[in-house]
């Protein structure tokens, strides 16, 4: 019997909705259940765990990490075209185990669609003509997703995240195709770093719960973008700021926290802002103030505060899409908006992620990604 390579890339998204109880009615239960957004919140004996004291290592840690459950590269830029047009983007991709190290025999000795690594990429452009958004889904062991270290690369097909330098720059980032309903959207960046890498929380370790549930956190918020959007056949060249977030984890949140609204901010001063909010019965507030010289001063629920203040219908849901955030020890109040309303991602695990603009006492702008809602 063949086996049909393209039906089982067409069954992935179905696939991974079923092993992870990610689709509607999975969802559902998990919530009932404190699972948390994607089962994030669920155990996960036989895994690796993040943990304090861990010194982060590069260009080692830019690479995969299989002994842990979930981890991301995850790239969001600011964008403005000649005429003053408000642009974001968003190049995402995961990796997800499907069991624990050691539990299956290795994808070598079994075939490469037997793999338990299971791979996903988003790629989205919000715009005044709308919000464009695609995903797509791989097996590890069959080469059509993965990442190496050095030199970097990150890629599924042919969206791709590379660099040649140690420390992520210079950057390319890459990504198109057409969406569901028949739209076309496509984007090609060059990226340069103009401060250093960031090591989150404790030293690289980012705390997402009161009981101690977290991630091995870094960003590069510190990137400078030019390069060239498609939409619709139409090409627009663009120039920005770009942030790239680096974590990895396996139990992202604690038991009864339901998903999170993250913020990343560019400000006009050069500082940059990290912010993150954990909803639950108990909520979890954490976040970085960055200065322009890449310095990083942890705060933590004592000395930030994320309060949304106006709703929006957004996709049969209210979703916050206007919130104060404020810093009392630096005497700094800020107001964050939605650049457009509609920035849903439609995709297996289904989330608010777009361009925000920041005023206040500081003007900037940035990105804002919300879960759970």
């Amino acid at each position: 019997m063949t086996f049909d390579h393209a039906r089982a890339r067409r069954l992935l998204p179905l696939l991974l909705c079923l092993l992870l109880g990610a689709c509607n009615g999975g969802r559902e239960e998990h919530e009932q259940t404190g699972q948390g957004f994607a089962d994030l919140g669920s155990a996960a004996s036989g895994y690796r765990h993040a943990r304090p004291g861990q010194t982060l290592s590069f260009p080692r840690d830019h690479g995969p990490h299989p002994g842990y459950r979930i981890e991301w590269w995850y790239l969001t830029a600011n964008l403005h075209d000649s005429d003053g047009h408000t642009y974001g983007v968003q190049w995402t991709l995961f990796r997800q185990a499907l069991a624990p190290p050691g539990e299956h025999p290795p994808a070598s000795a079994t075939g490469a669609w037997q793999s338990d690594q299971m791979w996903m990429a988003n790629a989205a452009i919000s715009s005044p003509e709308g919000h464009f958004a695609l995903e797509r889904f791989a097996r590890g062991g069959t080469g059509q997703a993965g990442v190496t270290a050095q030199p970097f690369s990150a890629w599924l097909d042919d969206w791709q995240l590379s660099a040649t330098g140690e420390n992520l720059t210079p950057m390319q980032v890459e990504a198109g195709g057409t969406t569901s309903s028949g739209r076309t959207l496509g984007y090609r960046l060059q990226l340069e770093a103009s401060g250093p890498l960031v090591l989150q929380g404790d030293q690289g370790f980012s705390r997402k719960s009161p009981d101690g549930q977290g991630s091995y956190y870094y960003s590069q918020p510190f990137l400078e973008a030019e390069g060239q959007l498609r939409l619709d056949g139409k090409r627009v060249a663009v120039e920005g700021r770009a942030w790239l977030d680096r974590e990895w984890s396996s139990q992202l949140l604690g038991g009864d926290q339901r998903g999170w609204d993250w913020f990343s901010l560019h400000l006009d001063d050069g500082s940059r802002l990290m912010a993150f909010r954990l909803r639950g019965a108990r909520h979890f507030i954490s976040g970085s103030w960055i200065a322009p010289d890449g310095t990083v001063t942890p705060l933590g629920g004592d000395r930030l505060s994320l309060e949304p203040l106006a709703t929006s219908r957004v996709a049969d849901r209210e979703l916050p899409l206007k919130w104060r955030i404020t810093l009392p020890g630096r005497s700094l109040e800020l107001t964050v908006e939605a650049e457009y309303a509609d920035q849903w991602m439609d995709t297996a695990f289904p989330y608010w992620e777009g361009a925000v603009k920041v005023s206040g006492d500081r003007a900037g702008e940035g990105y804002l990604e919300m879960t759970g809602y």
